[in-house]
């Protein structure tokens, strides 16, 4: 794809349900530019997929979208195929969501876990916590050490873009000169979605949910994607009685990562990881 297109997939998965970032489009795309496929018929959209090389051993697939009247006639596996192909050689990790779970089992990935995806309100009062900070005014290195035991590669030049983007929020909480978690709001179609969540305790989670969640207009609808093999993530969700209203499932095609779930209270993206 072109830049141009992406905003394309993006539409599409707007209708889909999906609820995209508004500014999601160049973090995306600057992430891996080779990465976003557009299947033409007769120079028209089809189908689209996304399939980001983060390094030589692992890759995300997301945008996995066939034009409503184009579907079951074969399209979706050939762009699937070319996307495999161009991660051949990698550890491929996507979320599916439930109607498609049978298509990616029959690719070759195997079940990880659920995400839910919970919604709830905005508002409220950032906490009075010791240690909360933007972001911005950390060093890029402190953030980019500590995400890396969150993600299966590195992902600075994701990171780089995704936690300054416009419209959004970044927040961290700092302890004894360390990172101890982070987390970012961002608008998106409908509401604001928090993500990524990640924090070495319940009480860091809890203190960063809350104090990104008030960046949101009161009441406004704020979304959280959480995997249900935490426990503490969903004892946050309930906390403030969000809803459950979307899952999918997290597949790979190899094993999946040693990833510290346990920590993590937010999914950053469904598209990216």
């Amino acid at each position: 794809m072109k830049r141009e297109e992406v905003d394309l997939a993006i539409e599409w998965a707007a209708t889909e349900g999906w609820n995209p970032g508004l500014n999601d489009g160049d973090c995306f795309y600057n992430t891996d530019p080779n990465g976003f496929l557009i299947g033409l018929l007769d120079d028209k959209p089809v189908a689209v997929i996304s399939a980001i090389k983060y390094n030589d051993h692992f890759g995300f697939i997301g945008f996995y979208i066939v034009r409503p009247g184009y579907r079951g006639l074969s399209y979706g596996p050939l762009i699937g195929k070319a996307a495999l192909e161009y991660l051949n050689g990698c550890n491929i990790g996507l979320d599916g969501v439930v109607e498609k779970q049978s298509n990616y089992l029959s690719f070759g990935f195997k079940m990880a876990y659920k995400n839910i995806r919970y919604q709830g309100l905005g508002g409220g009062v950032t906490p009075d916590y010791p240690g909360i900070v933007q972001l911005h005014n950390l060093p890029f290195e402190k953030l980019c050490e500590y995400d890396e035991s969150f993600f299966p590669a590195n992902r600075s030049l994701f990171l780089k873009y995704w936690v300054n983007q416009p419209q959004s929020t970044a927040l961290g909480v700092v302890k004894s000169g360390h990172l101890i978690g982070y987390g970012v709001i961002r608008i998106c179609r409908s509401g604001y979605k928090i993500g990524p969540l990640f924090a070495d305790t319940a009480e860091v989670a809890d203190i960063l949910f809350q104090s990104l969640k008030a960046k949101a207009p009161q009441r406004s609808p704020v979304f959280l994607d959480i995997p249900e093999v935490n426990p503490q993530a969903i004892d946050l969700v309930a906390r403030y009685k969000m809803s459950p209203c979307f899952e999918t499932a997290r597949m790979y095609t190899g094993s999946a990562p040693g990833l510290p779930l346990q920590k993590i209270y937010g999914v950053t993206s469904f598209e990216l990881g």
